[in-house]
């Protein structure tokens, strides 16, 4: 026994010693003794074609050996010397990291700042943001209202708890003028402004202010606490008068379906309100037969579409089937958004390929009573899903932007622009992405078009997430020297900085712009 542990130790050791005694970094790159100093460059910043000088040192032997990248745009080496190499800013470089590239190896430096006429406003006080997304956002007398799926805002909580709802002046600080504090329990995803003065929110929520009864929708005050009122119900107490009263939403109307259900967009018009979204039945409660505890549900089959009266009544002339007292079919997938235009027709995008048993593919108008616009001439629609849609009133374009690489038979690569009937814009060619694809296009009142996503390249050129392009689909020249961008854009709302230049104030669920942190919202001057 002993002898045969000692030729196991033996073996052991020996096949230890041969690891041992093979080279490590055999095959290798060999040392060039090539490094940046971690100096800043002169000028630090600057705009394509002004020369700049890094430091950097071992460089005396390799003179016309090596590449120089800004933010992977290669850039023209002027000269170099031991210690330093000048180089010219490329026309179509976007501000990030710096490369210099010799012999298969990469020595990677400071970040460069690419001066053009697109840049975060400093005046702008929101700068943490909010700690999720925020779904829309609409404009008040002295400021926005936000909604989303947030609890925090600009790291106030809890001391200033704001619960998927607050309002916000101008320059981006938290006002406390809305009574919410409670807020809603589940993400609001839409908030439209009634003549009233009031506020009609939808989502995917069960409660608001610690009030249950609500069911995806529900309107509230000027001040932003729930509007309810006193109904009799059925006391099955007599002794407790008070039982026979319940304090409800005045709202009454909501969706269900299979979870997760929701309502994507809603939109007023004539005090009354269309909802989309990913339900399957409209409900209201029956009060005079209910209790306190229990409450009789009246339940319709409305699949992703319905109109609402003011009380929340279900609008039977709406895309409603009076053959089996129900509504049609809807899409055969999800909406993900829609918009209403002037005259009050709603264009809804999504993964569907038909809507209300009409091909339609991923896009559709529907007209005031709910049916399907047979003359939006859209043609074979969009060969994949369109994630949003835009439209600018001012130029009359709608953009769309999903994961599709057709429009209408037209290639493109996840963005198309179409005229008000629908039709693609032929001006508008839209290149090659790569790296990701679209998830938010739109259009400013000046022509110049905004896109953001998950791509890295747009026609060769580097662009991390985020561009703006000229009416043709060009790369707009001086207006894309920002730097990585990361997340989702969901609403663009066009203002002014404070200095009184054009800007927009973008929202959704994104974390970087021009590769500093945001916190879903930032506002950016876009310079003429």
């Amino acid at each position: 026994m002993s002898v045969l542990l000692l030729l196991i130790i033996i073996s052991i050791s020996c096949s230890k010693e041969a690891i041992i005694q093979e080279d490590p970094y055999k095959g290798g790159k060999e040392a060039l003794g090539v490094k940046f100093t971690g100096e800043e460059p002169i000028p630090n910043a600057g705009s394509p074609g002004d020369e700049v000088t890094f430091n950097v040192s071992g460089l005396k032997n390799y003179a016309s050996k090596f590449e120089f990248l800004i933010n992977e745009t290669k850039a023209e080496v002027l000269s170099s010397t031991d210690s330093t190499v000048t180089v010219k800013v490329p026309e179509n470089a976007s501000t990030g990291g710096t490369t210099l590239l010799l012999n298969g190896q990469s020595f990677f430096g400071p970040k460069f700042t690419i001066q053009g006429k697109v840049s975060i406003d400093p005046s702008f006080k929101a700068v943490n943001g909010t700690n999720g997304a925020i779904t829309d956002i609409i404009s008040t007398s002295n400021g926005y209202i936000l909604v989303g799926g947030f609890t925090n805002f600009e790291s106030q909580a809890p001391a200033i708890p704001v619960n998927r709802i607050l309002a916000m002046s101008n320059d981006g600080v938290l006002q406390p003028s809305l009574n919410a504090r409670k807020g809603a329990d589940g993400p609001i995803l839409s908030i439209n402004r009634l003549s009233s003065g009031k506020y009609m929110i939808s989502g995917s929520f069960a409660s608001y202010n610690r009030r249950l009864g609500i069911n995806g929708i529900t309107r509230l005050n000027v001040d932003g606490s729930l509007d309810s009122m006193t109904v009799e119900v059925v006391n099955p107490n007599p002794d407790r008068p008070s039982f026979g009263l319940d304090t409800v939403p005045s709202f009454n109307g909501g969706v269900l379906g299979r979870p997760p259900f929701s309502i994507a967009k809603s939109f007023v018009r004539d005090n009354k309100t269309i909802i989309l979204g990913n339900f399957l039945y409209y409900l209201s409660y029956y009060y005079p037969r209910s209790t306190r505890e229990s409450k009789i549900v009246d339940i319709t089959k409305m699949s992703q579409l319905a109109r609402l009266k003011e009380n929340g009544e279900l609008d039977s002339t709406y895309n409603f089937d009076l053959s089996i007292k129900g509504g049609y079919p809807g899409g055969n997938g999800p909406v993900n958004d829609a918009f209403m235009q002037e005259d009050g027709r709603i264009v809804a995008v999504g993964a569907f390929s038909t809507f209300n048993g009409l091909q339609v593919n991923n896009i559709v108008r529907l007209n005031n009573d709910g049916s399907v616009d047979k003359s939006f001439a859209t043609g074979s629609g969009a060969d994949g899903p369109i994630t949003t849609v835009n439209y600018n009133s001012t130029t009359g374009r709608i953009l769309v932007a999903g994961n599709f690489k057709t429009f209408n038979g037209r290639s493109c690569s996840g963005v198309a622009m179409l005229n008000a009937n629908g039709s693609v814009d032929d001006v508008f060619k839209f290149g090659q992405l790569a790296g990701g694809f679209p998830n938010y296009a739109a259009q400013l009142n000046n022509g110049k078009v905004l896109v953001s996503g998950d791509f890295n390249n747009y026609g060769g050129v580097i662009r991390q997430g985020f561009m703006i392009l000229n009416q043709d689909g060009s790369l707009a020249k001086g207006y894309n020297n920002t730097g990585a961008f990361q997340g989702r854009i969901v609403k663009m709302v066009q203002t002014n900085s404070a200095l009184g230049y054009p800007a927009v104030l973008l929202v959704g669920d994104f974390s970087k712009f021009d590769n500093k942190r945001v916190g879903n919202i930032v506002r950016v001057e876009i310079k003429p």
